[in-house]
């Protein structure tokens, strides 16, 4: 396996993630079925990383960073009724 640097790897989170935010018609079961993951795994596994690091994360600051808003401002805009 080839060694991608911590740049690249940071250019393609952050592709990731803005992709994710502008498909906020996209919901998260629907990740969970077809993916296997969704913007909670996401932030979950920063938060996670975060607690290795200097500057830990708590889970609504992981959340509001892979949403780009905070979580429950998120959920009133795009979660649709169950």
């Amino acid at each position: 396996m080839p060694t991608i640097n911590d740049a690249l790897l940071a250019r393609t989170m952050e592709r990731l993630l803005a992709h994710l935010r502008e498909r906020g018609d996209v919901q998260n079961i629907e990740l969970m079925e077809l993916a296997g993951f969704c913007r909670n795994c996401l932030s979950l596994w920063l938060q996670q990383a975060s607690d290795e690091s200097a500057t830990p994360l708590s889970k609504e600051q992981a959340r509001e960073f892979v949403y780009g808003v905070p979580y429950e401002q998120w959920k009133l805009q795009h979660q649709r009724p169950n």
